[in-house]
């Protein structure tokens, strides 16, 4: 009987950010390289960072590796900004220690607890991707666990396949073990912020294509308007802050921020809260605060890339049965036709996206990352039947103008409309077919058939 308790102990019940869709696993978190070669002996497995993929692509219902024991600086070169870094050590983490010396990531995503072995599996993008693209650019060089359990550096010139497969290729190439990468150099911690309001999505595309020399910019968007008002948005732009841009009592000490407090959701909150009257009633209301606000201002780097982190599990808003996103791209020369269509559809539907996210992308020439030329749209939706099927709608519409998605964010695509989003994915399977397919498998993986 003692024996059956203590193997039942190693399965528990989790997911993605999106709490959606919750599945039991057999985890193991090993704290030293022996460990990992251990846990990878037997199955396929799969690595796991912080949790902060939204649905089930860090998952393996057999052997789910969570890597967050090995998260230790190993060097950093303070002339070229170089840091060494284990895969598990979190955003958060590099912010803390390196803003203070004067760095910063030359990209990041809107949240700052992901790990490095995160950003690299996803190949992250930030509000900033048509000038700096996506982090791949910024990482010298990878040292990656395969199955077998051997340490295999790869770069551009070293492993090269491995090395571009590997980045934005979800952990289905091997375990990232440590990172190589460039961060940049900041004068301050602070961010000129501009805000324009626009009153319908082809106002917001003029802005954001007048203002491509921003070095930061995306677009909140109300997906409850109609008409005249469809797509009506306020598009943030941002620029870091120069000493002399700063206030007296800033200026003596450039990379100090004041501590902010935190707010935690402690349970989860009831359906009716995310209805669709309250997003409309708060949407109404946070669009006319931006009219009459303040467009200018300076804010810490903490408000402008990471609004969301000071609600400490924002996802139970959504409620005990979680949230799915939604995020395409389409090109450039669909670009407004295509997103005019999905926030259109939205809008007359009976579901509700409490949050709405439009980015402009730069060119983009990856082996398997999702960035690509042209707009980003990112809606999130509580998991319920018509949602779902909203959804699939979606999906249908931006394979029309010939979008794609991030794998990041999916919970729920099919594996149809996944191929045929995106070409690339035959390619990605000739390149695991060589033994990678066998031992690298995520709940995501599976179900995609990559």
């Amino acid at each position: 009987m003692s024996s059956i308790k203590s193997k039942m102990k190693k399965f528990e019940i989790i997911s993605g950010w999106g709490l959606y869709p919750r599945v039991k696993v057999n985890k193991k978190k090993p704290k030293t390289l022996k460990e990992i070669r251990t846990a990878i002996s037997s199955n396929s497995f799969i690595a796991r960072g912080n949790g902060r993929s939204y649905g089930d692509s860090a998952i393996n219902k057999f052997n789910t590796i969570d890597m967050r024991n090995f998260n230790r600086f190993l060097s950093f070169n303070e002339k070229s900004g170089l840091v060494i870094a284990q895969s598990g050590v979190l955003l958060e983490d590099i912010l803390n220690t390196f803003i203070p010396k004067g760095w910063f990531p030359p990209v990041t995503p809107g949240t700052k607890y992901v790990t490095l072995g995160g950003m690299v599996a996803a190949d992250i993008h930030g509000k900033n991707h048509y000038k700096f693209g996506t982090f791949r650019q910024y990482v010298e060089w990878l040292e990656i666990i395969d199955h077998k359990g051997r340490i295999i550096k790869c770069s551009r010139e070293e492993n090269k396949e491995l090395f571009f497969w590997t980045i934005g290729g979800m952990g289905l190439t091997g375990i990232i073990l440590n990172v190589a990468f460039f961060l940049k150099p900041i004068k301050t911690a602070w961010i000129n912020q501009r805000k324009l309001v626009a009153k319908n999505i082809i106002q917001t595309f003029d802005l954001f294509e007048s203002n491509i020399k921003s070095t930061y910019s995306v677009a909140w968007i109300d997906c409850y308007s109609k008409g005249p008002s469809l797509g009506r948005s306020v598009l943030m732009l941002g620029e870091h802050t120069e000493i002399e841009q700063l206030r007296d009592s800033n200026k003596f000490n450039p990379f100090k921020i004041q501590k902010k407090k935190k707010f935690s959701i402690p349970f989860f909150l009831p359906p009716f809260f995310l209805s669709n009257l309250s997003v409309k009633i708060f949407n109404s209301l946070y669009f006319l605060i931006s009219k009459i606000s303040t467009r200018k201002k300076i804010v810490d780097w903490e408000t402008y890339f990471y609004p969301l982190d000071k609600i400490l599990n924002w996802n139970k808003i959504y409620g005990s049965r979680g949230f799915a996103q939604f995020q395409c791209v389409i090109p450039l020369s669909f670009s407004r036709e295509g997103i005019t269509e999905l926030l259109d559809f939205i809008s007359n539907s009976k579901s509700s996206s409490f949050l709405a996210v439009l980015k402009r992308f730069g060119k983009d020439k990856s082996y398997f990352s999702f960035p690509m030329e042209g707009y980003s749209l990112a809606l999130d939706f509580p998991i319920n039947k018509e949602n779902l099927s909203l959804m699939n709608s979606l999906e249908e519409i931006a394979i029309k103008y010939g979008g794609r998605f991030y794998l990041a964010k999916d919970s729920r695509m099919k594996k149809k409309v996944f191929e045929n989003s995106d070409t690339r994915i035959k390619k990605f399977k000739s390149f695991r077919r060589n033994n990678l397919n066998k031992y690298y498998r995520s709940c995501q993986s599976e179900r995609l058939e990559i």
